[in-house]
């Protein structure tokens, strides 16, 4: 059997605001939208599909498994963009990146409180 993860919907205020961050942080592109739609695709198909939504919008993770260059090529554009970062999900270890499993890790919040993170190494992967 193969399952794959096609695609998520990721609630915004402003979903064409939202997935430009997305897209201008990790590199990517802003498809065209789809229906309600704003998708980001990632390199490995599956694509975020913002939606506007109204009201409060409960925070969501989502961790993106990014080569060594292209982590720091997102880092320098996380800290250009004047960012807050983390090295934990919990927003104690402010301005630091992890290294869990002997890779590099950090975490930042998107304009609508959504926490997201790039890492180098899978958890658990050892180091």
């Amino acid at each position: 059997m193969t399952v794959n993860l096609n695609h998520t919907i990721v609630s915004a205020h402003d979903k064409h605001a939202s997935a430009r961050f997305l897209a201008d942080i990790l590199g990517l592109r802003v498809s065209p939208d789809y229906g309600p739609f704003v998708p980001v695709a990632l390199p490995n198909g599956v694509t975020l599909d913002f939606m506007d939504t109204p009201g409060e919008i409960p925070p969501q993770h989502y961790a993106f498994l990014v080569s060594e260059d292209d982590f720091d090529e997102i880092f320098t554009r996380v800290r250009a963009a004047g960012l807050d970062y983390w090295a934990d999900p919990h927003h104690s270890r402010p301005g630091e990146i992890n290294t869990n499993d002997g890779g590099r890790g950090t975490y930042f919040d998107d304009p609508d409180g959504h926490r997201l993170e790039i890492l180098t190494r899978p958890y658990g992967s050892g180091g």
